[in-house]
């Protein structure tokens, strides 16, 4: 299983972005999927996390200004993202919970980082 992060860049404080991933390979179900980051010298943090029903939870400062979404169909999940701060400046990741077979148990998988740099 394979998950590719796309759509990070720099954008300027207020602004907008959009956050994808993609999920590949050997796949009979996804649980839970999430978006972590990882600021400099900072810990990776979870920032949003959403389950295969579409519960959503949120880290308390990106409440409001980020929506996480999934297309069950394919197997994919979004970050939007606005009203942008420069403490929201970091590597984010995508990670899921897959089970690759009836039969096997679920595992966690990360995808590469996207860098998101807020700044003027």
């Amino acid at each position: 299983v394979q998950l590719q992060a796309f759509g990070g860049g720099l954008v300027q404080p207020g602004g907008c972005l959009r956050l994808s991933c993609a999920t590949s390979g050997t796949i009979f179900s996804i649980y839970d999927m999430k978006w972590y980051r990882q600021a400099p010298a900072k810990q990776r943090e979870l920032v949003a996390s959403i389950t295969a029903g579409g519960s959503t939870n949120y880290l308390g400062s990106v409440k409001g200004r980020f929506t996480i979404s999934r297309d069950n169909a394919k197997n994919t999940v979004t970050l939007r993202m606005s009203s942008l701060k420069p403490e929201d400046t970091a590597v984010y990741y995508c990670y899921a919970i897959v089970r690759r077979s009836r039969i096997s148990d679920p595992q966690g998988y990360w995808g590469q980082g996207t860098l998101v740099t807020v700044s003027s």
